[in-house]
């Protein structure tokens, strides 16, 4: 299989991660107005504060999101030094990689591990039966 096709597909994974992670929040909140059952789940809830808690963790500790590594590795193994060379590297890098300072991220991830964290208070998880 080709190495850029499959750095693409991780690309392509990050993003959704990233959109489940940030996209879970209002669906909690209104979903909790609404009186939707799947998200009172206890694994949904708790689910997701473990996908932002790792991006914090990893965020606060320096280290690299795994999947950006396992994608930078297979570009490297294409010959490809940038995101230049594919549709799908060159837009979805352009929606999830920003140039900012590396403390702007580590103060929104845990901003929003925080949010995710208090959502447990506002729309509790629901009682085992």
């Amino acid at each position: 299989m080709n190495p850029a096709f499959l750095a693409d597909g991780v690309l392509v994974l990050h993003l959704l991660l990233i959109l489940t992670i940030v996209l879970t929040v209002p669906l909690i909140i209104i979903g909790g107005w609404r009186g939707w059952g799947w998200v009172r789940r206890p694994w949904v809830r708790f689910g997701h504060l473990g996908l932002i808690g790792f991006v914090a963790d990893e965020s606060l500790l320096g280290i690299m999101c795994p999947l950006t590594v396992w994608e930078n590795s297979l570009r490297r193994a294409a010959g490809d030094v940038d995101y230049g060379e594919s549709f799908i590297a060159y837009w979805v890098s352009r929606l999830i990689y920003f140039d900012l300072p590396s403390w702007v991220f580590t103060i929104l991830y845990c901003a929003f591990a925080l949010l995710v964290a208090l959502l447990f208070r506002r729309v509790p998880i629901a009682k085992a039966k």
